[in-house]
């Protein structure tokens, strides 16, 4: 980690520059339509659309009920991007006028025909446009369009982060660590989830979160694979819904939380006990040396120009050749405008996967290793780091009590 940590040469400011921040996320989208040879993007999820509009929604679900949805729609020549919403208020201020619409209804024909009338308006007959999302009525209005998948042009523009989204990100990190700060000290027995469910959803709002994204877990951990649920994989069952089961002095509790701030998710993990005033077992202990081990370890390899399949074979080396992550998990993934998202270090695609992924500044890694001994469950956390320039820099900072 540097002393003085940047992003193509600038540091993370205390706080996000909200203007700046949109204005180079479009210049970003531009750059590559260009690069993917698009026409334009036709945006209809929730959180692409929020990432090239800068607009608020108040559900994270929207795009996937039949309502009024947020819908974006961005061409190479036409400024900034339209916004369809019927939540205009969300717009971000200084957002062009003539560029805010009403809401529309994508999922009804009458709708998607109006729709394709205002592609029309904007592009050629043949024009490529990339999509997120199609539903079954654009799916037929779009024929003379050739739609191909929206990533390759959205998820290059999403990888690097610029320094006012990690600023966010840093943010919403912060209000998920200030209210579980709040909520620890009533892990005690006798507490219900749901409980601790509703402090915690209580307190991110008086902090500022602008939404919840994940529901909070609290799955205590059995000793071993066979007291837990089936998977089809053999391994961890992870996570698990929570309920107004009473939590029992002893449980293992992984925890598992993440908010929204500016449209930016946070991810908050760690490992707790239940109990008056709880102390890990030696064995206990030894789980999080090893786990704090492997993040040391993995952490001395990121840097610019690094492989994920470099950190995953350190990782894998530094717990003694076995791979310290869960089985339908990874060992690292990325946040930004979602809970999870690229860059994924570790997954069941395979090494060829992790060896074409190279570490750039400005990717984010939400660094989740595990480390379970069956009959003694097992110790997870998460914490939240930027590639810098030349390192790494922490978008953490919650200690790991009750452990040393």
């Amino acid at each position: 980690m540097a002393d003085s940590p940047t992003v193509s040469g600038r540091m993370i400011p205390p706080r996000p520059d909200l203007a700046r921040m949109h204005a180079e996320r479009a210049g970003r989208l531009k750059e590559e339509l260009e690069r993917a040879g698009l026409d334009a993007l036709l945006l209809l999820g929730t959180s692409n659309v929020s990432y090239a509009t800068g607009a608020r929604s108040p559900g994270s679900d929207a795009s996937r009920a039949l309502i009024a949805r947020p819908v974006a729609l961005l061409t190479r020549e036409d400024g900034p991007a339209h916004l369809f919403t019927p939540y205009p208020d969300g717009a971000p201020d200084g957002f062009p006028p003539d560029h805010l619409h009403d809401a529309l209804y994508p999922e009804l024909a009458d709708e998607a025909h109006r729709l394709a009338g205002l592609l029309a308006e904007h592009l050629g007959a043949g024009a490529r446009i990339g999509c997120d999302e199609l539903t079954h009525a654009l799916r037929a209005e779009l024929a003379e369009w050739e739609v191909v998948p929206a990533q390759a042009a959205l998820g290059a523009a999403k990888l690097c982060k610029t320094v006012d989204e990690l600023a966010c990100i840093r943010r919403a990190q912060s209000i998920n660590e200030a209210a579980m700060a709040d909520v620890a000290p009533h892990l005690r027995p006798g507490v219900r989830q749901c409980d601790l469910t509703a402090r915690f959803l209580r307190r991110i709002h008086e902090l500022g979160a602008s939404a919840n994204a994940i529901d909070p877990i609290w799955q205590p951990m059995p000793a071993n694979l066979g007291a837990g649920p089936w998977t089809t994989h053999g391994g961890v069952a992870f996570p698990t819904a929570g309920s107004d089961r009473f939590l029992r002095e002893g449980d293992v509790v992984w925890v598992d939380s993440g908010i929204v701030f500016e449209g930016y998710a946070s991810d908050f993990g760690r490992t707790w006990l239940v109990g008056e005033r709880p102390r890990p077992t030696s064995r206990q202990q030894a789980q999080f040396e090893r786990w704090r081990d492997v993040m040391q370890v993995t952490l001395d390899r990121v840097e610019p120009g690094v492989t994920a399949l470099e950190l995953c074979r350190a990782a894998t080396d530094a717990n003694g050749g076995t791979r310290p992550w869960i089985e339908h998990f990874y060992l690292a993934h990325g946040v930004g405008t979602d809970s999870a998202e690229m860059p994924l270090i570790g997954t069941d695609l395979g090494d060829a996967f992790d060896e074409q992924m190279v570490l750039a500044p400005g990717m984010v890694l939400v660094m989740e290793p595990v480390i379970w001994d069956d009959g003694a469950a097992g110790y997870r956390a998460e914490d939240i780091y930027a590639v810098t320039d030349d390192g790494w820099a922490p978008l953490s900072d919650y200690p790991f009590d009750p452990y040393r």
